[in-house]
């Protein structure tokens, strides 16, 4: 039944998400946009591969912003229209649904990188290059699976909060920024890298441009992809008590709806 539940709610979300102007302009315009930006900022950086810079960053800022825009706007729509509750009290389960919600989003949004990717093509006429495609369709798997766990433990946050639109707009560019999707976490101030650390995409990006650049050394490549399953085992966990305390406080406060 889960299995069903999720598959038909990822279909109408991809359905539903692509019919609202706002998010095909973060998923076609955005990528486009950034991808002319970063070539400018990097365009006179010395940078050896353009593709792990300005591609996968221009790709990577737009698929946040799909997830923020309608995976955390999600929670907000809801409630909005009277739903929330209904969705909350279905059979099939609040946390199945939402999963289900993100799934369709960030499979979705994906199609930034290859949006970003075109654009570089045939505007700069950018050569691009993959030296090792295997661990290139690796990545893209942990990618889905590091947004995946972040965007739940967000989801549940959200639930109990009626400022979601605050909230979503204020997590875009900080996460950007700490998980070094445009450039290394490593020019961040020290006393930030825990923090850029502790988020599961950061390790993603990582693997990404290891993928692109070449892996050089594979039991490194796989040693950061164990740590982010185990990251992403430790947010799905935190995420799972988050439901349940989630459930308590709907229980007493009754507040989803938007009185």
């Amino acid at each position: 039944m889960i299995r069903s539940v999720l598959l038909s709610t990822m279909v109408l979300q991809m359905k539903q998400s692509f019919a609202r102007p706002m998010f095909r302009f973060s998923l076609i315009a955005n990528p486009i946009l950034n991808t002319i930006l970063l070539y400018e900022m990097f365009r006179h950086s010395q940078q050896d591969n353009f593709v792990s810079y300005v591609v996968l960053g221009a790709g990577l800022m737009a698929i946040w912003s799909c997830i923020c825009f309608s995976s955390a706007g999600d929670i907000q729509r809801e409630r909005y229209s009277g739903t929330l509750a209904l969705i909350y009290a279905a059979p099939a389960g609040f946390p199945a649904i939402i999963t289900g919600k993100i799934l369709g989003n960030t499979l979705l949004s994906l199609s930034s990188l290859l949006i970003s990717l075109a654009t570089a093509v045939a505007v700069y006429h950018t050569p691009v290059v993959v030296i090792r495609p295997g661990y290139f369709f690796l990545a893209p798997v942990a990618l889905v699976g590091s947004f995946m766990v972040i965007s739940t433990v967000l989801a549940a946050l959200l639930t109990l909060s009626r400022r979601t639109s605050l909230y979503m707009n204020c997590i875009e560019i900080p996460f950007i920024l700490l998980c070094g999707f445009a450039f290394p976490i490593q020019v961040l101030p020290a006393w930030l890298h825990p923090i850029s650390l502790a988020l599961s995409p950061t390790w993603a990006v990582d693997l990404l441009r290891m993928a692109v650049n070449g892996v050089e050394d594979a039991s490194l490549f796989f040693q950061k992809l164990l740590i982010l399953m185990l990251l992403s085992v430790g947010y799905a966990l935190f995420s799972g008590w988050l439901y349940r305390y989630m459930d308590r406080q709907v229980r007493m406060t009754a507040n989803l709806e938007v009185c």
